[in-house]
């Protein structure tokens, strides 16, 4: 079974020229019109996502993508902006996994589509973080692994990693870093 086992951190940055080979757009609801990067995800993930949305669907969840692929120039535009703000809640660049393609962010209409905390309160947020690793996905900076991560608890921000190390990476409670430490 092929796993996504890539990490991405502020300390193991992408190279600027880093676009993943094989990116696509899912069949999924977005927030984000037609044509938008943000729509797309690698071919893998996308294919898990449509998955993991159809299942949200069947039972009245209501997901909706918000953010999937980002280039290195967009992540650096919003770190440049997000540093005008003296805001620290945004990767560098080189340092988001929305640029692997393989990460996605996911809100629903109770919180306005927005990339809240709140969010993993919701009936939507609960459900994902139950059912994401059954489909191969992870919620990427848990709560009070801070630390570890280098990134806040973003109950919102999915990782594929593929359906065997995400159901391990759930059941033993490791971030990707606490997994690649083991290796």
């Amino acid at each position: 079974m092929k796993y996504f086992p890539l990490i991405v951190n502020k300390e193991r940055l992408l190279s600027p020229d880093y676009i993943p080979a094989s990116l696509t757009e899912p069949a999924i609801p977005f927030n984000a019109p037609s044509g938008d990067e943000r729509r797309l995800l690698e071919k893998s993930a996308a294919k898990a996502a449509m998955r993991l949305f159809t299942q949200a669907a069947l039972e009245q969840i209501g997901l909706v993508g918000v953010s999937g692929y980002r280039s290195y120039e967009r992540q650096k535009e919003l770190y440049e902006d997000a540093m005008k703000r003296k805001s620290s809640a945004v990767a560098p660049p080189g340092a988001s996994e929305h640029q692997t393609g393989l990460a996605l962010d996911v809100s629903c209409p109770e919180v306005n589509l927005e990339l809240e905390e709140r969010f993993g309160h919701t009936k939507e947020g609960k459900w994902l973080a139950r059912h994401a690793p059954l489909y191969g996905y992870i919620i990427r900076y848990p709560k009070n692994k801070e630390n570890i991560t280098g990134f806040p608890y973003e109950p919102w921000h999915i990782r594929y990693v593929g359906e065997a190390l995400s159901l391990y990476l759930s059941l033993t409670g490791l971030t990707l870093e606490e997994y690649h430490e083991l290796e």
